[in-house]
């Protein structure tokens, strides 16, 4: 290879590693061409699988600030550089080696650590971020039916309390009873001292007259 193509190569998977949100090291020895053009389908676009030499990979790693073992970088290698969902590639990864054992996943690296092959397989395992989010969104769909049904129930028990909430209230009988009864009382008191002696001097001036 030509210098100033390696030179392209090296920039081109230098900008790889820093735009990946993280990336898994395979090896397709055994691989067809056809193979691994399907392998790079079922990745899909958000996701880059490059093949190139192991000291390319090396010098654009280093150049782009990434520590990648090189243990990794061994037999032929080719690297997949994640710009989506980690957990959808490792799993399109894992399905496709188990169709295609010439396919061997080495490990990578994820949330800027180096990951192992039994690491990236468990992250394969775990349920993508569309499935959580429609999980998240089922259950706040039932929560938000289930607040839905309680705010209508009590829409209706406050509209059939209405008319009675309307009525003047009817004053207890036992206040009435007390009116009464402190009317009457008040009817049949004695007179006071001083309504004693106003009467008493009513009747002596009507006497002289």
């Amino acid at each position: 290879m030509a210098k100033t193509d390696k030179s392209a190569v090296i920039a081109e998977l230098t900008e790889d590693f820093r735009g990946a949100g993280a990336t898994i090291v395979t090896e397709y020895r055994g691989l067809s061409v056809t193979s691994m053009k399907a392998l790079r389908r079922s990745l899909g676009g958000s996701t880059k699988y490059s093949v190139a030499k192991n000291t390319l990979m090396r010098i654009a790693a280093k150049n782009a600030g990434v520590e990648i073992s090189d243990d990794l970088l061994k037999g032929p290698s080719a690297v997949a550089f994640i710009k989506g969902d980690p957990i959808d590639a490792a799993k399109s990864l894992r399905d496709f080696a188990t169709e295609n054992p010439s396919l061997v996943i080495k490990g990578g690296i994820y949330e800027g650590k180096l990951v192992t092959t039994e690491e990236i397989m468990k992250l394969a395992n775990l349920e993508s971020r569309e499935v959580l989010l429609a999980k998240l969104a089922g259950a706040m769909k039932g929560s938000l039916a289930k607040a839905a049904r309680v705010f209508d129930a009590l829409r209706i028990k406050l509209e059939a309390g209405a008319p009675e909430a309307a009525q003047a209230p009817e004053a207890p009988a036992a206040v009435v009873e007390k009116s009464s009864e402190e009317e009457a009382g008040d009817a049949g008191a004695p007179a006071s001292e001083p309504e004693v002696a106003a009467a008493a001097e009513t009747v002596e001036s009507g006497t002289q007259e």
